[in-house]
């Protein structure tokens, strides 16, 4: 399942704030805010909680689990790779500016 630091990073990577979160997932304000609030797995109906992970997942977000292929075996988060293979890259003089 996610935890609530998941939740956090998921959407810091994306640049949202719990208002907006709230809206793609088509939950209330303080559905997310309880969440967030959560110490260890997040607190929520089954129902609420996997309308916030297909939110994620249709932003781009991959959950990893416990166990699950990480550097250190623990749980976090990561964009998906664009399959178009167009990823977030810039070039050398985008970088300078």
């Amino acid at each position: 399942m996610i935890v609530a630091a998941q939740i956090r990073a998921a959407r810091a990577l994306l640049g949202l704030d719990q208002r907006r979160l709230a809206e793609a997932a088509g939950l209330s304000l303080p559905t997310i805010q309880r969440m967030e609030a959560s110490d260890g797995q997040v607190r929520g109906t089954l129902d609420s909680v996997m309308k916030l992970i297909e939110a994620l997942d249709r932003a781009g977000i991959e959950l990893i689990g416990d166990g699950q292929v990480s550097s250190d075996g623990g749980r976090g988060v990561r964009l998906k790779r664009c399959d178009s293979g167009s990823d977030a890259k810039t070039s050398d003089t985008d970088a300078t500016r």
